[in-house]
């Protein structure tokens, strides 16, 4: 991951990373408006070395003071000096406890040595410092003393007592609410990347790139309310996923132009990913654009083709296959009449017989001689095999891929079961993209004669459009209520006749 990866990431889960650092402010508020105050009082010592009258010895003093000085910091918070101070203070602690409470340092090429002592009570911070310093200067004598008798030639001088400080030293408020943020800022952060990297679902198609070298030829957008209506080019022909949808069909149109597919599988890795909703809309777009197209319900395991076009679904693909019926008895017109649809049928108990049996192969081909293309729903890829044996008898398969739901694991699962049967992988659809800030296709929906200059309309101008087609009048295309309301059940748009179909 280089830092333009990083900084994606951080843009993406901006919130997730604010939310952190909140957290952070408000842990350091919290720890700082808790915690008892304590107060630091500080004592000043001066270490010399007497004796000597010349220049030379006066110069060798000072340097021996500055170099016992990092020792004698060490010797501050030893039992030797913090004992004798409890006792004379009557103070409940170890000599261990209270060297936590006590610290001592020395300025750089000094012989100072600086005593602190924290306490929640100042007076008994001030208290213990001197009575520190005063022990302090004791001990040294002692060690510095020679040992053929005599003064020690070591003098500690207390050159600043201690006094009770006035505000507490901590806590710090700004400095723990200043910590808090940075802390949850980098916590935030790190998760962010931390779950960025263990997060495998694909979600674009520099994802799907990770994965396969096939193309995504279309990335239709997320809409909560596809559900309600899985025929958008019908319901809704002006909308962002209705162009969507046409954008896709203009790239299937321009697939290998020397050898164009005329039947194509659409098929997922999963169930919900939409493979069948983009089925439909792809057989409709090609068939608003002029092509005779022949959309085949494949799906023998939950089949939903003919319920989303409100059709007869009794009779179709399986009557067909295993001899009862013909072809062009039981293939419905849909629309504008250059749609023709094959429901699944009854559902039989041996589906993947069924559609790899030689039966299969001549009807696709049937399929193919009399349609400019033949479009097949079929069932996932990673459940059952159904989907790889018919992206084998057709022109290749167009690959559905549910963005945040569908993991690169699986997806590479499903493209290595379509590569081995040998099958054509057309492309990768991205469906159920999420929107980004910015998005050059994120324009207004529009709609022919709103206005005598062809005013845009807004989004919302749109969302209320849709509800009026629900309850009004209806797209051209689709006159049946079952095209409104994937659950209706109905009859075909026009009723077969002799004239109709192309076989």
């Amino acid at each position: 991951m280089d830092l333009q990866d990083y900084a994606r990431i951080v843009w993406r889960r901006w919130k997730f990373i604010a939310a952190v650092a909140a957290l952070g402010v408000i842990g350091g508020l919290m720890l700082g408006l808790t915690t008892a105050p304590r107060y630091t009082a500080t004592t000043q010592l001066y270490v010399s070395v007497q004796g000597g009258d010349t220049t030379d010895d006066l110069l060798q003093g000072s340097n021996f003071t500055q170099k016992q000085v990092t020792s004698y910091t060490k010797i501050v918070t030893s039992p030797l000096v913090l004992n004798p101070v409890i006792d004379q203070l009557g103070l409940s602690k170890r000599a261990d406890d209270l060297a936590g409470s006590v610290s001592a340092s020395s300025p750089l090429n000094t012989s100072l040595i600086n005593v602190n002592v924290s306490a929640t009570d100042p007076a008994i911070a001030a208290a213990t410092a001197d009575a520190i310093a005063n022990q302090f200067k004791d001990v040294i004598g002692q060690l510095e003393t020679p040992a053929d008798g005599g003064s020690s030639t070591v003098k500690v001088s207390v050159v600043r007592p201690a006094t009770a400080p006035v505000d507490p030293s901590s806590p710090n408020l700004k400095l723990d609410v200043a910590l808090g943020l940075l802390i949850g800022l980098a916590l935030g952060i790190c998760i962010a990347i931390l779950r960025e990297v263990l997060d495998t679902r694909v979600r674009d198609a520099d994802d799907v790139a990770r994965v396969t070298t096939a193309s995504v030829i279309g990335a239709i957008g997320y809409d909560e309310d596809a559900p309600r209506h899985p025929l958008i080019v019908q319901t809704s022909p002006h909308s962002q996923r209705s162009e969507a949808f046409r954008r896709l069909r203009t790239n299937l149109q321009f697939l290998d132009i020397a050898d164009r597919p005329h039947s194509i599988v659409v098929t997922s890795s999963l169930p919900g990913e939409g493979k069948s909703t983009t089925a439909l809309n792809v057989a409709i777009t090609l068939a608003e654009a002029g092509s005779r197209v022949a959309l085949v319900d494949a799906d023998l395991r939950r089949p939903s083709v003919a319920k989303y076009m409100g059709l007869e679904g009794s009779a179709g693909l399986t009557t067909v296959l295993i001899g009862r019926a013909a072809v062009e008895d039981v293939i419905q017109p849909w629309g504008n009449g250059q749609l023709h649809v094959l429901p699944s049928g009854q559902v039989p108990p041996n589906p993947s017989e069924l559609l790899g049996s030689t039966s299969m192969a001549q009807l696709l081909q049937k399929l193919t001689d009399n349609y400019d293309m033949v479009v097949v729903d079929t069932p996932p890829l990673l459940p059952v095999t159904d989907a790889a044996i018919l992206a084998k008898l057709t022109g290749g398969a167009l690959l559905v891929v549910g963005a945040d739901k569908l993991h690169r694991n699986q997806l590479g699962e499903s493209v290595g079961a379509l590569e081995t049967v040998g099958a054509r992988i057309l492309g990768i659809v991205l469906n159920r993209q999420a929107r980004k800030q910015g998005d050059s296709y994120a324009y207004y929906d529009y709609a022919p004669g709103s206005s005598a200059g062809g005013k845009p309309r807004s989004k919302g101008s749109s969302s209320r459009k849709r509800k009026r087609r629900s309850t009004g009048s209806r797209p051209s295309g689709a006159q049946s209520a079952a095209a409104q309301e994937p659950v209706a059940s109905g009859q075909p748009t026009h009723q077969p006749s002799s004239n109709v179909f192309p076989f």
